[in-house]
Protein backbone atom coordinates (compact mmCIF):
# COMPACT_ATOMS: atom_id res chain seq x y z
CA UNK A 1 0.00 0.00 0.00
CA UNK A 2 1.43 3.66 -0.83
CA UNK A 3 0.94 5.63 2.64
CA UNK A 4 0.85 9.35 2.35
CA UNK A 5 3.45 10.56 4.98
CA UNK A 6 4.35 13.87 4.47
CA UNK A 7 0.80 16.13 4.16
CA UNK A 8 1.59 18.77 6.75
CA UNK A 9 -1.81 20.44 6.37
CA UNK A 10 -3.67 17.19 6.80
CA UNK A 11 -3.58 14.17 9.49
CA UNK A 12 -6.29 11.25 10.40
CA UNK A 13 -6.05 12.30 14.17
CA UNK A 14 -8.26 9.52 15.55
CA UNK A 15 -10.90 7.40 14.08
CA UNK A 16 -13.73 5.10 15.72
CA UNK A 17 -17.36 3.44 15.22
CA UNK A 18 -17.54 4.92 11.13
CA UNK A 19 -16.18 8.39 12.11
CA UNK A 20 -12.74 10.45 11.21
CA UNK A 21 -11.13 13.43 13.42
CA UNK A 22 -9.34 15.11 11.10
CA UNK A 23 -7.39 18.01 10.58
CA UNK A 24 -6.99 20.34 8.01
CA UNK A 25 -4.74 23.13 8.86
CA UNK A 26 -6.64 24.83 11.76
CA UNK A 27 -9.60 23.21 10.98
CA UNK A 28 -10.77 20.56 12.67
CA UNK A 29 -13.63 17.80 11.19
CA UNK A 30 -15.60 14.94 12.29
CA UNK A 31 -16.58 12.97 9.22
CA UNK A 32 -18.03 9.83 8.41
CA UNK A 33 -16.27 6.98 6.70
CA UNK A 34 -17.97 3.54 6.22
CA UNK A 35 -14.32 1.65 6.48
CA UNK A 36 -14.11 2.74 9.97
CA UNK A 37 -15.86 -0.63 11.48
CA UNK A 38 -13.72 -0.81 14.32
CA UNK A 39 -14.48 1.10 18.22
CA UNK A 40 -11.91 3.15 19.54
CA UNK A 41 -12.68 4.05 23.35
CA UNK A 42 -9.44 6.32 24.35
CA UNK A 43 -10.67 8.45 20.80
CA UNK A 44 -11.08 12.32 22.89
CA UNK A 45 -12.36 14.98 20.57
CA UNK A 46 -10.67 18.11 21.32
CA UNK A 47 -10.83 21.23 19.31
CA UNK A 48 -14.11 20.62 16.46
CA UNK A 49 -15.27 23.30 14.00
CA UNK A 50 -17.68 20.93 11.75
CA UNK A 51 -19.18 17.61 11.66
CA UNK A 52 -21.20 16.16 9.16
CA UNK A 53 -23.98 13.73 10.33
CA UNK A 54 -25.58 11.56 8.13
CA UNK A 55 -29.60 11.42 7.58
CA UNK A 56 -31.74 8.43 7.96
CA UNK A 57 -32.86 9.43 4.80
CA UNK A 58 -29.50 9.14 2.46
CA UNK A 59 -27.43 12.46 2.43
CA UNK A 60 -26.99 14.17 5.59
CA UNK A 61 -25.37 17.83 6.33
CA UNK A 62 -22.94 19.68 8.51
CA UNK A 63 -23.29 21.17 11.49
CA UNK A 64 -20.57 23.45 12.18
CA UNK A 65 -19.46 26.64 13.81
CA UNK A 66 -19.73 29.36 10.87
CA UNK A 67 -17.24 27.30 8.38
CA UNK A 68 -18.00 27.69 5.67
CA UNK A 69 -14.20 27.87 3.00
CA UNK A 70 -10.55 27.34 3.94
CA UNK A 71 -7.54 26.47 2.76
CA UNK A 72 -4.46 23.98 2.94
CA UNK A 73 -1.21 23.30 0.86
CA UNK A 74 0.48 20.17 0.05
CA UNK A 75 4.07 21.41 -0.47
CA UNK A 76 4.17 24.41 -3.06
CA UNK A 77 0.23 23.17 -3.78
CA UNK A 78 -2.50 25.25 -2.26
CA UNK A 79 -5.76 24.35 -2.32
CA UNK A 80 -9.32 25.96 -1.79
CA UNK A 81 -11.39 24.20 0.12
CA UNK A 82 -15.36 24.23 1.05
CA UNK A 83 -18.35 22.11 2.46
CA UNK A 84 -20.11 19.99 0.15
CA UNK A 85 -23.38 18.60 0.59
CA UNK A 86 -22.23 15.01 0.72
CA UNK A 87 -19.53 15.14 3.51
CA UNK A 88 -16.87 15.97 0.29
CA UNK A 89 -14.39 19.19 0.63
CA UNK A 90 -13.08 19.38 -2.67
CA UNK A 91 -10.19 17.41 -1.91
CA UNK A 92 -9.02 13.77 -1.24
CA UNK A 93 -5.73 14.01 0.86
CA UNK A 94 -4.52 10.48 -0.14
CA UNK A 95 -3.89 11.84 -3.73
CA UNK A 96 -1.09 13.53 -2.96
CA UNK A 97 0.64 9.67 -3.54
CA UNK A 98 -0.02 10.24 -6.76
CA UNK A 99 0.55 13.65 -7.24
CA UNK A 100 3.81 13.10 -6.00
CA UNK A 101 4.07 10.41 -8.84
CA UNK A 102 2.68 12.80 -11.32
CA UNK A 103 5.44 15.65 -10.65
CA UNK A 104 8.32 12.70 -10.63
CA UNK A 105 7.81 11.33 -14.31
CA UNK A 106 6.94 14.82 -15.27
CA UNK A 107 10.51 16.37 -14.03
CA UNK A 108 12.55 13.50 -14.87
CA UNK A 109 11.12 13.08 -18.46
CA UNK A 110 13.14 16.14 -19.47
CA UNK A 111 10.89 16.93 -22.23
CA UNK A 112 7.59 18.72 -23.12
CA UNK A 113 4.69 16.83 -21.90
CA UNK A 114 1.05 16.92 -22.58
CA UNK A 115 -1.69 15.62 -20.01
CA UNK A 116 -4.89 14.19 -20.13
CA UNK A 117 -7.00 14.77 -17.26
CA UNK A 118 -10.59 12.77 -16.97
CA UNK A 119 -12.64 13.24 -14.48
CA UNK A 120 -10.52 15.66 -12.70
CA UNK A 121 -12.50 16.86 -9.95
CA UNK A 122 -11.17 20.04 -8.28
CA UNK A 123 -7.67 19.46 -9.97
CA UNK A 124 -4.99 18.17 -7.66
CA UNK A 125 -3.52 16.23 -10.58
CA UNK A 126 -3.63 18.64 -12.92
CA UNK A 127 -1.89 21.40 -10.83
CA UNK A 128 0.83 18.35 -10.06
CA UNK A 129 0.82 18.29 -13.56
CA UNK A 130 1.40 22.06 -14.24
CA UNK A 131 4.19 22.55 -11.79
CA UNK A 132 6.44 20.78 -13.75
CA UNK A 133 5.76 22.58 -16.91
CA UNK A 134 3.27 20.20 -18.79
CA UNK A 135 0.17 21.18 -20.95
CA UNK A 136 -3.02 19.48 -19.78
CA UNK A 137 -6.71 19.21 -21.01
CA UNK A 138 -8.94 19.13 -17.83
CA UNK A 139 -12.04 17.08 -18.19
CA UNK A 140 -14.83 16.84 -16.12
CA UNK A 141 -18.70 16.56 -16.86
CA UNK A 142 -19.66 19.30 -13.65
CA UNK A 143 -19.18 22.84 -14.84
CA UNK A 144 -19.25 23.52 -11.30
CA UNK A 145 -15.84 21.17 -10.55
CA UNK A 146 -14.45 23.30 -13.35
CA UNK A 147 -14.84 26.39 -11.92
CA UNK A 148 -13.26 25.13 -9.16
CA UNK A 149 -10.47 23.67 -10.70
CA UNK A 150 -10.04 27.37 -12.18
CA UNK A 151 -10.35 28.75 -8.47
CA UNK A 152 -7.47 25.66 -7.53
CA UNK A 153 -4.85 27.20 -10.73
CA UNK A 154 -5.76 31.25 -9.91
CA UNK A 155 -4.41 30.64 -6.49
CA UNK A 156 -1.18 28.62 -7.36
CA UNK A 157 -0.61 31.76 -9.71
CA UNK A 158 -0.68 29.26 -12.58
CA UNK A 159 -3.21 30.77 -15.12
CA UNK A 160 0.01 31.57 -16.99
CA UNK A 161 0.86 27.96 -17.58
CA UNK A 162 -0.86 26.00 -20.54
CA UNK A 163 -4.06 24.55 -19.53
CA UNK A 164 -7.19 23.81 -20.97
CA UNK A 165 -10.63 23.42 -19.36
CA UNK A 166 -13.49 21.03 -20.79
CA UNK A 167 -17.13 20.95 -19.65
CA UNK A 168 -17.82 17.14 -21.39
CA UNK A 169 -19.17 13.37 -20.96
CA UNK A 170 -15.26 12.09 -20.79
CA UNK A 171 -16.11 9.29 -23.35
CA UNK A 172 -17.60 11.16 -25.67
CA UNK A 173 -14.65 13.67 -25.61
CA UNK A 174 -12.15 10.95 -26.04
CA UNK A 175 -13.68 9.57 -28.77
CA UNK A 176 -13.30 13.35 -29.98
CA UNK A 177 -9.95 13.34 -29.45
CA UNK A 178 -9.60 10.04 -31.46
CA UNK A 179 -10.93 11.61 -34.20
CA UNK A 180 -9.03 15.04 -34.41
CA UNK A 181 -6.02 12.40 -33.96
CA UNK A 182 -4.91 14.56 -30.62
CA UNK A 183 -2.11 12.55 -29.02
CA UNK A 184 -1.10 12.76 -25.59
CA UNK A 185 2.32 11.81 -23.43
CA UNK A 186 0.30 10.92 -20.20
CA UNK A 187 -3.32 9.90 -18.97
CA UNK A 188 -5.04 10.72 -15.55
CA UNK A 189 -8.56 9.57 -14.89
CA UNK A 190 -10.11 9.28 -11.58
CA UNK A 191 -13.68 7.87 -12.36
CA UNK A 192 -16.47 7.50 -9.98
CA UNK A 193 -18.73 4.68 -9.66
CA UNK A 194 -21.78 6.43 -10.84
CA UNK A 195 -21.94 9.96 -12.84
CA UNK A 196 -23.68 11.80 -15.17
CA UNK A 197 -22.47 13.15 -17.96
CA UNK A 198 -23.08 16.93 -19.13
CA UNK A 199 -26.16 15.89 -21.29
CA UNK A 200 -27.55 12.92 -18.38
CA UNK A 201 -24.95 10.23 -19.84
CA UNK A 202 -24.76 7.43 -17.69
CA UNK A 203 -21.66 6.55 -15.94
CA UNK A 204 -20.77 3.23 -15.04
CA UNK A 205 -17.26 1.63 -13.65
CA UNK A 206 -18.05 -1.33 -14.23
CA UNK A 207 -20.15 -1.14 -17.58
CA UNK A 208 -18.08 1.82 -18.52
CA UNK A 209 -14.58 1.71 -17.62
CA UNK A 210 -13.08 -1.13 -19.62
CA UNK A 211 -14.62 1.11 -22.97
CA UNK A 212 -12.74 4.23 -21.83
CA UNK A 213 -9.42 2.00 -20.98
CA UNK A 214 -9.35 0.76 -24.13
CA UNK A 215 -10.25 4.27 -26.07
CA UNK A 216 -8.07 6.15 -24.14
CA UNK A 217 -5.14 3.55 -25.33
CA UNK A 218 -5.34 5.25 -29.12
CA UNK A 219 -4.50 8.73 -27.48
CA UNK A 220 -0.88 7.80 -26.27
CA UNK A 221 1.80 9.37 -28.41
CA UNK A 222 4.56 7.79 -29.78
CA UNK A 223 6.83 8.22 -26.58
CA UNK A 224 4.09 7.94 -23.85
CA UNK A 225 5.06 9.15 -19.97
CA UNK A 226 2.31 7.35 -17.69
CA UNK A 227 -0.94 5.77 -17.67
CA UNK A 228 -2.51 6.42 -14.15
CA UNK A 229 -6.24 4.69 -12.95
CA UNK A 230 -7.44 6.05 -9.35
CA UNK A 231 -10.77 4.74 -8.24
CA UNK A 232 -12.69 4.71 -5.49
CA UNK A 233 -15.15 2.12 -5.98
CA UNK A 234 -14.57 -0.77 -3.90
CA UNK A 235 -12.90 -2.77 -6.91
CA UNK A 236 -9.59 -5.14 -6.31
CA UNK A 237 -6.32 -3.69 -7.28
CA UNK A 238 -5.92 -6.46 -9.23
CA UNK A 239 -8.81 -5.96 -11.42
CA UNK A 240 -8.05 -2.40 -12.51
CA UNK A 241 -4.16 -4.07 -13.18
CA UNK A 242 -6.01 -6.56 -14.98
CA UNK A 243 -7.78 -4.16 -17.09
CA UNK A 244 -4.48 -2.09 -17.93
CA UNK A 245 -2.46 -5.19 -19.29
CA UNK A 246 -5.57 -6.62 -21.65
CA UNK A 247 -6.22 -3.48 -22.96
CA UNK A 248 -2.22 -2.08 -23.03
CA UNK A 249 -1.13 -1.81 -26.54
CA UNK A 250 2.35 -1.03 -26.12
CA UNK A 251 6.01 -2.72 -25.36
CA UNK A 252 8.29 -2.46 -22.90
CA UNK A 253 5.94 -1.14 -20.30
CA UNK A 254 5.44 -1.84 -16.25
CA UNK A 255 2.15 -2.10 -15.12
CA UNK A 256 1.07 -2.45 -11.35
CA UNK A 257 -1.24 -1.55 -9.07
CA UNK A 258 -2.28 -1.10 -5.33
CA UNK A 259 -3.96 0.38 -2.40
CA UNK A 260 -3.39 4.16 -1.30
CA UNK A 261 -4.06 5.06 2.04
CA UNK A 262 -3.82 7.11 5.03
CA UNK A 263 -2.39 6.90 8.94
CA UNK A 264 -3.84 7.70 11.51
CA UNK A 265 -2.16 9.25 13.66
CA UNK A 266 -3.34 8.28 17.54
CA UNK A 267 -3.35 4.56 16.86
CA UNK A 268 -0.74 3.71 14.40
CA UNK A 269 -3.21 2.20 11.97
CA UNK A 270 -3.99 3.11 8.44
CA UNK A 271 -6.74 3.80 6.75
CA UNK A 272 -7.97 2.97 2.95
CA UNK A 273 -8.76 5.01 0.98
CA UNK A 274 -8.97 3.62 -2.93
CA UNK A 275 -6.54 2.04 -5.52
CA UNK A 276 -4.27 2.63 -8.19
CA UNK A 277 -3.70 0.99 -11.57
CA UNK A 278 -0.31 2.56 -13.25
CA UNK A 279 1.26 1.97 -16.47
CA UNK A 280 5.05 3.41 -16.78
CA UNK A 281 6.71 3.25 -20.17
CA UNK A 282 10.06 2.35 -20.46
Amino acid sequence: MEVVKDFKDYEIIDASSGMKYERWGNIYLLRPDPLIIWENKNMKINKLDATYIRSNKGGGYWDNNNLNTFQVSYKDIKFNLKQMGFKHTGLFPEQAVNWNLIREKIKNANRPIKVLNLFAYTGGASLAALKEGASVVHVDSSRGMIEWAKENVKLNQLEDRPIRFIVDDCIKFVKREIRRENKYDAIIMDPPSYGKGVNGEIWSLEKNLFELITLCQELLSDNPLFFLVNSYSGLSPQVIENVLKITNIKDNVKISSNEIGLPITNNNLILPCGIRGLIEYE
